[in-house]
């Protein structure tokens, strides 16, 4: 479906995930869902909450992920969606 979004997990991504390589695709993923590359004024505001929602559910995701053969460095807490 979301072609586009990388693969934030080693060894697909040789460096730890970046706050940003997270936020991007995110982005990309409500976008695609929506329907909306920039969303009209009434919609922003749900459209940013669901950005940071799938933002940190996929922090969570990369932060219980166990990739066997793999060190993985321990990522600092990301402060939970309100």
């Amino acid at each position: 479906m979301c072609r586009s979004i990388k693969t934030l997990r080693p060894p697909a991504l040789p460096e730890e995930a970046t706050e940003d390589d997270i936020h991007a695709a995110a982005l990309q993923y409500v976008r695609k869902v929506s329907g909306f590359h920039r969303p009209a004024a009434h919609n922003l505001e749900v459209f940013d909450q669901a950005v940071d929602e799938i933002a940190a559910a996929t922090a969570r995701l990369l932060d219980g992920l166990e990739v066997r053969g793999l060190k993985k460095p321990a990522r600092e807490p990301q402060p939970d969606a309100v």
